[in-house]
């Protein structure tokens, strides 16, 4: 499910009529989406709300550059604009992926996405994160990805792949 929140911020690619890290990337927004769930749910709410913030405060906000953070206050961009070829970034993803996978393994995530029965809904919740991985293919090929990057992409697909298909021969 961690996964699946990371990437729902990346949505307004699929909605011809919202920005690119406009609204769907704001800070304040993606927070007062998650007053509800706070609400019911207390404390254990708060990875859900770290793993889809990550994603503009970290990923766009370093790589992409003009994030709309603070939006419905103000539209304006923020960021770094470092260029996905750059070894900074080429290095932020990796050492992301690397803390990611470790905590995967601590987390016995890995054994649980590779055995045979899960709830079906965490099978969908799963086609989030795949969805996010391969739908640029779509748009662009080839895609832009330094090569360095390319085997934690594989690691991933193949891991979400794998599950899905396990449990759907239950």
């Amino acid at each position: 499910m961690i996964f699946a929140l990371s990437v729902i911020p990346d949505i307004d690619i699929l909605i011809p009529f919202i920005e690119h890290r406009g609204p769907t990337h704001s800070v304040i927004a993606l927070s007062i989406a998650f007053v509800p769930l706070f609400l019911v749910y207390g404390k254990k709410t708060a990875p859900y709300l770290f793993a889809i913030i990550q994603h503009p405060l970290i990923g766009d906000y370093f790589m992409g550059g003009h994030v709309q953070l603070f939006w419905p206050l103000t539209t304006r961009g923020y960021g770094m604009q470092i260029g996905i070829k750059s070894s900074i970034n080429i290095t932020a993803e990796l050492v992301a992926f690397i803390i990611s996978m470790l905590i995967m393994i601590e987390n016995k995530d890995i054994n649980y996405l590779l055995r045979n029965y899960r709830p079906k809904t965490d099978t969908i919740a799963l086609i989030v994160p795949l969805f996010a991985l391969v739908a640029p293919l779509a748009v662009k090929f080839p895609i832009d990805v330094p090569a360095p990057l390319i085997p934690a992409h594989m690691l991933f697909i193949s891991m979400f792949l794998i599950s899905i298909i396990k449990n759907q021969k239950r």
